[in-house]
């Protein structure tokens, strides 16, 4: 099921989100959901606070950037089969000289910023079957796992931008905050309390 991507403005993306046990009622339908919901608005990363859940889960498939021309064949390869749902996660180290990526955020529709970020982290997490792993990434696929994390943190791409980017920024974020924006998938907005 398609499940509307909570908009810019929405308190929900500004929580701490919680850890969840296996439990959780109806997790492995919520995963499926997030995976069909990420798809459908051709994204590459999906955390629940952005689907409106304040829990330390999101969902990373990373195979859309394996198209990219400037990659090596084993950069492509790592990204073409990377697909993982990480829960309560917890990112233990980073590391590496900063660099700048240009990211975008599917509950900041039409917005696309460079963020710098550190090029490799160490991450532990449970996975769907609630199998605990210590993991180290680097690259593309530790950018996509950053901005994730940072979803589950209450953190947004643009907290990262300077204040001048972020001033001219605002007018476009109020715009989004009150759904006036054109997206070609399901959105809430906080403002007007509608879905598209």
């Amino acid at each position: 099921m398609i499940l509307p991507i909570v908009a810019y403005g929405d308190p929900v993306l500004r929580t701490m989100a919680t850890p969840i046990t296996k439990e959780y009622p109806n997790l492995d339908g919520l995963i499926s959901n997030m995976f069909e919901t990420m798809y459908n608005a051709y994204g590459v990363g999906l955390a629940a606070p952005q689907i409106g859940l304040p829990i330390r889960l999101f969902v990373i498939d990373t195979s859309p950037f394996s198209e990219d021309e400037g990659l090596s064949e084993d950069e492509k390869n790592s990204l073409k089969d990377f697909k993982k749902v990480f829960i309560n996660a917890k990112i233990t180290k980073e590391e590496g000289d900063e660099w700048a990526f240009n990211e975008g955020c599917l509950s900041i529709p039409d917005v696309r910023e460079d963020v710098f970020r550190q090029p490799k982290l160490t991450i532990e997490y449970v996975d769907e079957n609630f199998e605990k792993h210590v993991e180290q990434y680097e690259g593309l696929i530790a950018r996509v796992i950053q901005h994730e994390y940072d979803h589950i943190d209450g953190i947004l791409f643009t907290d990262k931008l300077s204040a001048f980017k972020k001033r001219l920024l605002k007018g476009k974020l109020t715009n989004i905050s009150k759904g006036k924006i054109n997206v070609d998938y399901r959105m809430r907005f906080p403002d007007q309390k509608k879905k598209r």
